[in-house]
């Protein structure tokens, strides 16, 4: 990526023209992505403006006119959110469990996220104060959903106050056991992460997960780190979430810098997804082999805290399955080494 070097920020930069003037895109690309920030929305925040000298950081968040291209397998709703929403911003897609898509916004914007054509400003607008109320309704009526994923957007970007009122309106619903919140905030605007924030997580009723998404181990930084010590010194065990990706994280050395990085940062690497068919995501997508290959490269050589199950979400809407590779077949188990072993062993 052959952009200039970035200048200091001290706030989000949300258009193309303010990626130019910070340095962080050169002015002779400004036509093309301005044409991509008009169809995918755009921010970077002044923690990951800062690493953007590091391609890997960069990749992720700074739009190019590769954007512009789409496949036909690829799709506004890869993984089928909408045949499964009972409700606006619920998620019902397994028996146990549902997302609540609170509101649409993030503190940063992935170039390659399966819901790029739902978030940012010309997205989805948040729930309503009535549609919240059916949302919840519809939590309350379904017995059997043990834990509430809260999503969207990225639900850290909502004021404590907020935060606080989901947790207490769940605290009213007496089989939900488990709320988890899913986040890329402690590492892109660690700042956030306040012990007010920490305060409206906390709940006598319910158990509290928070799952960061990261894909790079440049993007925790010490004061990534930092707050996430603040979540789980309060309490709160944290998860890790990856999304497989090109160019970026792709190989062994990379990916288990990142599970390392986690685990010393006391999150457990949880999933590594195989990237969806969002429009316009082409140039990050591995293939399904590649990524298996990856994962017996890391598999024996790391520590088991370290590896996540890698995971397809099959399009239109038919679940998450884990796609890593296998090591049994026809009476033989193969070691990390690649060698074949009879199993059981032969006398």
């Amino acid at each position: 990526m052959g952009h200039m070097r970035a200048t200091m920020n001290t706030h989000t930069l949300r258009s193309a023209s303010a990626l130019a003037d910070a340095g962080l895109i050169d002015a002779a690309d400004l036509p093309a992505l301005e044409r991509v920030a008009a169809q995918y929305a755009v921010a970077i925040t002044p923690a990951m403006a800062e690493l953007s000298a590091h391609p890997g950081v960069a990749r992720q968040f700074i739009p190019t006119e590769a954007e512009l291209a789409t496949a036909p397998e690829e799709s506004a709703d890869p993984i089928g959110d909408a045949a499964h929403s009972p409700v606006e911003g619920v998620v019902h897609r397994y028996e146990d469990r549902v997302l609540l898509k609170a509101n649409h916004a993030c503190a940063v914007y992935c170039r390659f996220c399966f819901r790029r054509e739902m978030v940012g400003p010309d997205g989805l607008r948040p729930l309503s104060p009535k549609q919240l109320d059916a949302a919840f309704a519809y939590i309350a009526a379904h017995p059997e959903v043990w834990e509430v994923i809260v999503t969207g957007g990225d639900p850290f970007i909502l004021s404590p106050r907020r935060i606080a009122d989901l947790m207490r309106r769940l605290d009213g619903v007496g089989h939900v056991k488990v709320v988890r919140f899913h986040t890329r905030v402690p590492a892109v605007a660690p700042e956030r992460i306040t012990p007010q924030l920490v305060a409206a997580l906390k709940s006598s009723s319910k158990t509290v997960y928070v799952a960061l998404h990261a894909d790079h181990p440049a993007e925790l930084t010490p004061a990534a780190r930092a707050a996430c010590a603040r979540l789980v010194d309060a309490g709160i065990p944290l998860l890790g979430q990856t999304v497989l990706l090109k160019g970026i994280n792709d190989d062994p050395e990379t990916l288990t810098a990142l599970m390392r990085a986690l685990v010393e940062t006391r999150i457990k690497p949880y999933y590594l997804h195989h990237a969806d068919l969002a429009p316009g995501t082409g140039h990050f997508r591995t293939t399904i082999a590649e990524g298996q290959a990856l994962m017996k490269q890391v598999r024996g050589r790391v520590s088991g805290l370290c590896q996540p199950t890698y995971v397809l979400d099959i399009p239109g809407g038919h679940g998450k399955v884990p796609v890593g590779p296998a090591y049994v077949s026809g009476g033989q188990v193969e070691d990390p080494a690649g060698t074949r072993h009879a199993y059981p062993p032969q006398a």
